[in-house]
């Protein structure tokens, strides 16, 4: 490892770019006190401050490195229906969901089932928000986090791009030689620590509104550094070589639009088959909604930003605000890594050679002269077989041996494998654990979640690339500051001021409220190295999968509680109760099933549960909610009309793409 100079301006401007983001929100919420003002910032913040906060807790690593992984692999911009999905859900959340919230003066989202239902019901979703966030998401994105920053810091200087190789090669990794941006030694558990300690900072020393005011630098710092990658992505791919892209010789007075419209023509639409696991179709219709209005209407850490408005009108403009930063995420985040693989698909090849399948291939070389039935199995995707048909096979035959079925023919190697993996899957079912087949982690034939990082450090000059290094780091922090925040406020006014100290003082509360964030950044620093375990399956898997057990039911009992007002007070607890346990029947079940499907299921079979109860026992009089003063509850007219401008964008968009 070396520290060269060229990278002492990186370091510079990281290190600038951070301690002006902390220094920043702490300066500007150094008065936050009481209650009030440390958990909802005074219930004063202003539109343009809550937008670019919105924007900014939402987009972490999960995106720049999951998603656009995810748009350089098949998907492409399918999966960009996050992003703009999110858009219409956001402005269905302002002028639906937030005047009741606001009406109510709640300071957290499990506060208002209390109101609605009943105490057992607030104190049922505090504890599934509060296990979720602190050892799912925090962890999650500490871990996603650290793992960016280990990448982006242990890079290569100079590597010549290794042209994409369609015969059998051995995949591998070129010879180069290594640098550390920082200058110091880094692997994912240092930088866990870093970058949950810079969260917990100025969270601890002024709670929302320093999350605010730095989320306004970093938002600001994520559209514009976004912005720069995807205009120097279109450069390099206009000045590549059609050869070296795959194009025909006479593209070479082609602009990048064309080229990148040649190259990526299956990938630019929004429909995907409804069998595939990540975004089918029939999550369009369904399933995708029901993760989008619990994100952006029910989340804590999310909504806390809008509760925390100066007024319905101010919060309101708000969420339309970010609405429509969320239609240009895909375009600083999809289309660049759509654009990574047309211009580095040799390096994520190098990549998975070098890093993920090393260690699996090192194991198959060891097993498959053995003699004797094995207990290890061996699984590939399709890109692998196709990079390495004579590994594929070998593969393919060791399997069928392990499997005791001899000869399999299903037609190519992956879908042979597949046959020979569902085999020794069966005869699992009937063995004692101590016995059965351990399938290894799968071999890969791209690292497609390498694309973001190769785009900074192949395009991105000294500098401009500490700055947007810093973007990603601020990106991470602004996400976990939000999260340890909302993390904090419920287990205060929702557990520890419920059960534990019914009297708390402001000052009382406060004290509780930071040390929490403490803790709760500790708690979460601890697990985030853990989570690199290939039996998690991937962050943005290990995410989703947890919070489908939840999601639907909290959205379930939410839309009853604001809409169908003689919902009776039982509703609550059973529609929590039933989410855990339906969607897990199905995983159970169903493993293979898309989890946006399992989701739509457990929730429209929660919906038709609560709906039985409504009809069979209403309430005689509807519920009578709260109604706070301290802020003013008129709509906003303009950003009605705006929100409705970007509803029709977002549908233009997908007109275009579909």
């Amino acid at each position: 490892m070396q520290f060269d100079a060229v990278f002492l301006l990186d370091v510079i401007v990281f290190l600038a770019f951070v301690v002006t983001v902390v220094t920043v929100g702490i300066v500007m919420s150094r008065h936050e006190e009481d209650s009030e003002g440390y958990f909802l910032a005074g219930r004063g913040l202003a539109w343009w401050l809550i937008g670019f906060s919105l924007i900014a807790a939402n987009i972490s690593t999960e995106q720049f490195v999951g998603m656009s992984g995810q748009a350089a692999n098949y998907l492409g911009l399918a999966i960009a229906s996050y992003e703009w999905m999110a858009a219409i859900t956001l402005i269905v959340v302002a002028f639906f969901f937030l005047p009741s919230f606001l009406r109510a003066g709640i300071y957290t989202m499990p506060e208002f089932l209390e109101y609605r239902f009943n105490h057992a019901a607030r104190t049922l979703m505090s504890i599934f928000m509060m296990i979720t966030y602190v050892c799912v998401t925090l962890a999650a994105v500490i871990y996603s986090g650290a793992k960016t920053i280990d990448v982006l810091t242990q890079g290569e200087v100079d590597a010549p791009a290794v042209a994409a190789d369609s015969g059998e090669g051995d995949g591998a990794a070129p010879v180069v030689e290594d640098y550390n941006v920082l200058g110091v030694p880094i692997n994912v558990t240092t930088a866990s620590w870093v970058i949950g300690i810079l969260a917990a900072a100025y969270v601890v020393a002024g709670g929302l509104k320093a999350c605010a005011w730095a989320d306004l630098l970093q938002g600001s710092a994520l559209i514009v550094g976004g912005s720069i990658i995807l205009i120097l992505a279109m450069n390099a791919l206009g000045a590549a070589p059609p050869a070296e892209l795959g194009l025909a010789a006479d593209m070479a007075d082609a602009g990048p639009i064309e080229k990148f419209n040649a190259l990526n023509h299956d990938k630019l639409h929004m429909v995907l088959p409804a069998a595939d696991k990540f975004v089918p179709w029939t999550a369009l219709v369904l399933g995708l909604w029901i993760p989008n209005f619990y994100y952006w209407g029910l989340n804590q850490y999310i909504t806390q930003r809008t509760l925390g408005s100066r007024s319905l009108a101010e919060g309101q403009k708000g969420v339309v605000f970010a609405a429509a930063l969320k239609l240009l995420i895909p375009f600083i985040i999809v289309f660049p890594g759509i654009i990574a693989f047309n211009l580095y698909r040799g390096d994520m090849q190098a990549d998975a050679a070098s890093g993920v399948n090393r260690a699996t291939l090192s194991k198959f070389e060891a097993q498959k002269g053995g003699a004797g039935q094995a207990k290890v199995a061996f699984t590939f995707n399709s890109d692998f077989a196709q990079i390495y048909p004579q590994i594929a096979e070998q593969i393919v035959a060791y399997n069928a041996r392990v499997a005791g079925t001899g000869a399999v023919d299903a037609g190519s190697p992956f879908e042979t494998n597949r046959t020979l993996l569902d085999s020794i899957a069966e005869k699992n079912k009937g063995l004692p654990a101590a016995d059965r087949v351990i399938v290894e982690k799968e071999l890969i034939g791209y690292e497609y979640d390498s694309a973001f990082g190769l785009l900074i450090k192949r395009l991105v000059p000294a500098g401009l690339r500490g700055f947007i290094l810093a973007a990603i780091l601020g990106a991470v922090v602004s996400s976990l500051a939000a999260m340890l925040n909302a993390a904090s406020t419920i287990f205060t006014m929702d557990l520890y001021k419920q059960y534990l100290n019914k009297g708390a003082t402001q000052r009382n509360l406060v004290l509780v409220g930071r040390i929490c964030v403490l803790l709760f950044a500790a708690i979460g620093c601890f697990i985030s190295p853990f989570l690199g375990d290939p039996r998690f399956g991937g962050i943005f898997t290990y995410i989703q999968e947890f919070q489908g057990f939840i999601s639907p039911g909290i959205l379930a009992v939410f839309l009853y509680g604001l809409f169908v007002k003689r919902a009776p007070r039982a509703c609550g607890l059973v529609g929590l109760l039933l989410s855990p346990a339906l969607y897990g029947l199905l995983k159970w079940i169903l493993p293979e099933m898309a989890f946006l499907d399992r989701m739509a299921i457990t929730f429209f079979s929660i919906i038709v549960v609560l709906g039985v109860m409504s009809v069979a026992a209403p309430l005689r009089e509807p519920v009578r909610m709260p109604e706070q003063t301290k802020i003013e509850l008129k709509s906003s007219k303009p950003a009605m009309a705006f929100g409705v401008a970007v509803v029709l964008v977002t549908l233009v968009l997908y007109g275009v793409f579909f």
